[in-house]
């Protein structure tokens, strides 16, 4: 088969970057239960637009959730009717990710390419792809795919902006619409310092139709808003308004979650601005660098967490994309030899991992594997393994017939991650669906609950938990206790209940020494 991977191009293999980004997308999507937190959230969230609750006003539970904006959850939604046949709700709505994953993955090959050349534009999804960072936002029911693609938009028409004025204005106007759309005010205020670029190129008209695209698509849903729900409009522009404010300056936290969430684009892109440190103010690499620098301002103005570091992937991965290919021989070995020994040790790890469980061999392995669940028994599923075994040749040929190119190294890494996320998505998916599911433990609450019972106050009780609640059994609860018999509490194994109550009802994931949920009817004496 070494036939394959013969190529006269010195770039990337259109067809093996085309594969890698399909499986990337496409793995660990489907086949799990809504996990907590910002699955189970964002997919709660989905499904109250699916059930045709609300298309303007996002809600959890049948209540307004005003720490979002609705962008990933209509298209949520919209695939999950498409899928209705087939798939489940939750597997349905996650594919939103999917497709928001490829449009952020092929703006960014766009992007590359029209500041770089070909090969750039097929090594920029696969620099994404290998981004340890976005391996879960990317796979989750939440809206980090959606900030990303309309983030890399704004790039995009920045870059066209020079040569094709209008065609990158309208790109990057609209893309401004639906960063804030799918991210809010920290989705939508990194990028649009990017509207400099026309200005500094003296493209005032491209600068004004950009502006007012952005302006209307952005204001087309709060003021749909202010026509219905006026009152959410207010407590949603005031949780915007909290979300953004600054939480001090840089600390170790910041350097220690960036260090590897951006791994290895965060380590390749200086290299590209050392190599071009005479002609920082051109496009190909002002661009990129000025859109750098807003975000490690804004990320680091913010706690380290993941929506702060998105704005940070684009301009990264555009840097990287430009550098790679141009890495000294000892750094591209150094790197190649890294990632060939990491991924090739994870991939065994899990695959030793998924005998123990089939197997219980090695004991030691398999022991500690059932104390984590708890319960679990492992199936043999030879569909699954055939997919994993597909996947490890996949890995096989990548390290020994990959043909000698700059981009050896870019290809492997993002072939060698692809294929260890697979592996966990296929041997490992039951096992960590067991453990992170909230179905069982809503399915016995049901049994102890009365069917009868109508006002359920909750106490302590968590967005995930709320959500899972909701999704699984159709528990709606009231938030506090005076008006209701019933009460739901969120607590730790050893917290003494409430007065005035007694539990009849207590439960938790397999494995969880620290999360409970009680269940208790108001003491008829109290």
């Amino acid at each position: 088969m070494n036939f394959l991977f013969e190529s006269r191009q010195p770039g990337p293999l259109p067809w093996l970057v085309l594969l890698v980004c399909a499986a990337y997308l496409l793995a660990g999507i489907t086949g799990h239960d809504p996990w907590k937190a910002d699955d189970a959230i964002g997919l709660a969230i989905a499904h109250g637009f699916f059930t045709g609750q609300d298309w303007l006003k996002p809600t959890l539970a049948g209540e307004a959730w005003t720490e979002t904006t609705p962008l990933w959850y209509w298209l949520a939604a919209v695939m999950a009717r498409i899928t209705s046949f087939a798939l489940p709700f939750h597997d349905g709505a996650r594919l939103a990710s999917s497709l928001f994953g490829g449009v952020f993955f092929l703006v960014l090959a766009r992007t590359a390419r029209s500041l770089y050349d070909d090969d750039a534009g097929w090594g920029a999804p696969l620099l994404a792809a290998g981004t340890l960072g976005l391996l879960l936002p990317l796979h989750e029911g939440q809206p980090a795919a959606a900030v990303l693609a309309s983030i890399a938009g704004v790039y995009w028409g920045a870059a066209l902006i020079g040569e094709r004025p209008w065609a990158g204005a309208a790109i990057m106007g609209v893309s401004l619409g639906a960063s804030f759309l799918a991210g809010g005010l920290l989705g939508v205020l990194p990028p649009l310092t990017l509207l400099a670029i026309p200005l500094l190129q003296k493209r005032y008209v491209a600068f004004l139709l950009a502006l007012g695209l952005g302006a209307v698509t952005a204001s087309a849903w709060p003021l749909a808003l202010a026509y219905k729900e006026p009152a959410y409009l207010v407590a949603w522009w005031t949780a915007e308004r909290a979300a953004i404010d600054f939480h001090g300056g840089f600390t170790s936290a910041h350097a220690k979650f960036i260090g590897w969430f951006a791994m290895p684009i965060l380590y390749v892109a200086p290299w590209m601005l050392w190599r071009s440190r005479h002609r920082l103010t051109s496009p190909d690499v002002g661009i990129p660098l000025w859109g750098a620098i807003v975000a490690l301002v804004w990320y680091v103005s913010h706690e380290p967490i993941v929506e702060n570091a998105l704005p940070l992937v684009p301009p990264l991965v555009l840097l990287a994309s430009a550098g790679s290919a141009r890495l000294r021989r000892g750094a591209a070995n150094a790197w190649d030899w890294f990632g060939m020994m990491a991924l090739t040790i994870s991939a065994a790890l899990v695959w030793l991992g998924s005998v123990a469980l089939l197997t219980g061999w090695p004991p030691k392995l398999a022991g500690n594997m059932a104390r984590l669940t708890p319960g679990f028994t492992a199936h043999f599923s030879l569909f699954a393994m055939l997919l994993a075994l597909v996947a490890t040749a996949a890995w096989i040929m990548a390290l020994t017939r990959l043909p000698r190119s700059p981009w050896r190294v870019v290809t492997r890494w993002a072939t060698g991650v692809t294929v260890a996320w697979i592996l966990l998505a296929t041997l490992w998916i039951p096992w960590i669906d067991h453990a992170k599911t909230y179905r069982p433990v809503v399915a016995d609450l049901q049994r102890a609950l009365p069917a009868d019972a109508e006002c359920i106050g909750r106490l302590s009780v968590g967005a995930p938990q709320r959500a899972a609640l909701d999704y699984f059994g159709g528990i709606r609860t009231r938030w506090g206790s005076k008006a209701c018999d019933w009460l739901i509490v969120q607590s730790g194994p050893k917290d003494a209940p409430p007065k005035g109550w007694d539990m009849v009802w207590e439960g938790h994931r397999p494995g969880d020494r620290t999360e409970r949920l009680r269940l208790y009817r108001r003491d008829a004496d109290a």
